[in-house]
């Protein structure tokens, strides 16, 4: 499988590095960056320290550093801290694993060189995606799938992280976010509907630090920021493995549960970045909604064979 990773590391987003440089079945062809989790340097930094950290040898290419709707957010330190990897030390990084050029264009580039074949893995805001679709719309057909973390439909009650209404990610850029699922390519959404599942308890993260060697350790590190939040926020013993997540869905659909229907975002008001679907089943609807294509969004998983699936292969 052709995987683009488009990532803003992000503590999460390096687990999902982890759990891309352990599966030989994908063939990792650039991780791209983009601002969100801290500024593109930032990001982009980090997206190298781990590239060379975790012996990945697909280039970095650097993304986006402001949004399209053009509002700037707070970047999350009290999540991710101020270096976006949970203030671990992180030394000069080899610069040669960066490629030229813009983020859009690459995913323009490689979905042209590999027609059908390309997913998409976009785990950060979606602004390289639908920069890449302003440029040139008709590459969405080349594209296998766009899997995102991002969004929140109100399965298990669950709802918006940055604000009642929406999920971090597509709030950071909800004019990106609305652009990507209107486009004519196959988006599947791995909400907080399912990543609140996949709960990395201090149990799971004791046995990676052991059983995975210094990277085990490394993750176990950035996780002591990460866990502070969520014990603060909200009462939970351990950290939420939200990107990661949509790796596993590329590689075992088979272990969701899914609706289909179109999707609109929020774009600004109270409400600014509230993914909302129509499923296929409803009969009628507001033309909306109508005259956009079915996209795909998660509604459960079995987060037992995740979180085994995960310790696996990233302990190989």
């Amino acid at each position: 499988m052709k995987v683009i990773f488009d990532t803003d590391p992000g503590i999460d987003d390096a687990m999902a590095l982890l759990y891309l440089s352990k599966l030989p079945e994908i063939d990792l062809l650039g991780i791209t960056t983009v601002v969100g989790n801290a500024d593109l340097a930032t990001t982009t930094r980090n997206a190298l320290f781990l590239r060379e950290r975790f012996g990945l040898s697909a280039p970095v290419v650097r993304g986006a550093g402001k949004t399209l709707d053009g509002v700037e957010k707070a970047e999350p330190v009290i999540v991710h801290g101020v270096n976006g990897l949970g203030e671990i030390e992180i030394p000069a990084v080899d610069e040669s694993g960066l490629a030229p050029g813009e983020a859009s264009q690459f995913i323009i580039d490689m979905l042209k060189a590999h027609p059908g074949e390309v997913s998409i893995i976009a785990v950060g805001r979606m602004t390289n995606l639908a920069l890449a679709l302003r440029a040139e719309p008709e590459v969405a057909k080349l594209a296998k799938q766009v899997v995102i973390m991002g969004g929140a439909f109100g399965y298990q009650g669950r709802s918006g992280n940055i604000t009642p209404a929406a999920e971090a990610n597509i709030h950071g850029d909800p004019v990106a976010a609305d652009e990507i699922f209107a486009a004519d390519w196959p988006v599947v959404v791995v909400g907080l509907d399912v990543t609140h599942d996949i709960i990395l308890d201090t149990a799971y993260l004791e046995t990676l630090s052991r059983e995975v060697g210094e990277n085990g350790a490394l993750l176990a590190q950035m996780c002591e920021h990460y866990a502070r939040f969520y014990k603060e926020m909200m009462g939970l013993s351990g950290v939420v493995g939200h990107d990661l997540l949509a790796v596993t869905y590329a590689l075992h659909p088979e272990w969701f549960e899914t609706r289909r229907g179109p999707i609109i975002v929020v774009r600004d008001g109270v409400a600014v970045g509230q993914t909302i679907q129509m499923p296929e089943s409803r009969k009628g609807g507001h033309p909306d909604w109508a005259n956009r294509p079915a996209q795909t969004i998660c509604t459960s998983v079995d987060a037992g064979k995740v979180l085994e699936h995960y310790r696996e292969t990233v302990g190989r």
